[in-house]
């Protein structure tokens, strides 16, 4: 699916500047290029966290749409009720026009509280798209670990030092099991590639049934980077592999993109003050446990992708 720059410069933007999120931040770099997706009418939902507080702040909005500020863990289930509401005022003939729905969710509002809440509307086969930001902890609440943490990042609840050396478990992996749930549409997005991003929403929206994207939002304050870097960060997830670009659609698995250069993920870690730890000599087995968990989840998606391990020249 082509998006033209040109086009996209010249539509309203539906979250609008003005709003009270980080410098850098790179959820809501997420959530415009969500929204600039959208053609006709749209109303969203988002759970209680960085979206809700930076862009609602009483009395102003920066939102254009109509939206729904809902509860920590209830995202997806409030959707599905303003959805199911439109299902049936369109049967009785009173709404006549199309609209879609999508529901924001952070990681800690959608791999952990908010997860049966998910889990129940793509069940359901609600007509919605669900679009987690992903910026792998709960920012908004004290940087405490979520289960979309990696392994050894530290945050207030794991933090490194003599006694943990970050968080001691990897992170789960929740584009795998919305797959596991057979709905039409689930992939995986950065915010640095903007047209992979757009386009896989725009497909989404075109799809009739449930619909999950998780998107990889960097957050400077978390992740102990340079605001200035957040595009180089996600940018660099993707290369590493650490991050892979894939879509599912209707059950079948397709790569997006595969990196010609072999990245070592501790390329990436060297740009985050929150793993500054695994770089030290002493915890070389650390980061080689980290290395081999990376490359095995990849192996597993290239055949899910029926793809081969390509040749691939070891980068700088």
């Amino acid at each position: 699916m082509a998006i033209k720059l040109k086009e996209l410069s010249h539509k309203k933007d539906l979250l609008a500047p003005g709003h009270r999120c980080c410098a850098g931040c790179g959820s809501i770099l997420s959530v415009k290029e969500v929204m600039m997706a959208v053609d006709g009418p749209v109303v969203v939902s988002f759970a209680t966290g960085c979206l809700e507080v930076a862009t609602t702040i009483f009395p102003y909005t920066a939102w254009r749409v109509p939206y729904i500020h809902c509860a920590f863990e209830n995202s997806a289930s409030v959707m599905s009720g303003v959805e199911a509401a439109y299902q049936s005022l369109k049967k009785q003939g009173k709404i006549d026009k199309e609209i879609k729905f999508i529901a924001f969710g952070g990681d800690g509002g959608t791999y952990d509280i908010g997860l049966q809440a998910l889990s129940g509307a793509m069940e359901r086969g609600h007509d919605m798209l669900y679009v987690c930001y992903d910026n792998e902890a709960y920012m908004n609440t004290g940087i405490q670990r979520s289960s979309s943490t990696p392994r050894a990042a530290a945050t207030s609840t794991s933090p490194a030092g003599t006694v943990l050396p970050g968080k001691t478990q990897f992170r789960k992996d929740l584009t795998k099991i919305m797959a596991a749930h057979g709905i039409p549409y689930v992939a995986q997005a950065t915010p640095d590639r903007w047209r992979d991003l757009i386009s896989k929403v725009k497909k989404a929206l075109e799809i009739k049934g449930p619909k999950f994207i998780n998107i990889l939002s960097s957050c400077f304050r978390g992740w102990r980077c340079a605001p200035e870097k957040s595009i180089e960060v996600t940018k660099l997830a993707v290369q590493t592999r650490f991050w892979p670009l894939y879509e599912v659609e209707y059950g079948k698995w397709k790569l997006n993109y595969k990196p010609k250069e072999y990245v070592p993920i501790e390329e990436w870690l060297k740009t985050q003050r929150r793993f500054q730890h695994v770089l030290k000599p002493e915890n070389k087995p650390l980061l080689e446990e980290i290395q081999k968990n990376v490359d095995q989840r990849w192996e597993e998606l290239l055949q899910l992708c029926g793809e081969s391990s390509p040749e691939v020249t070891p980068g700088n």
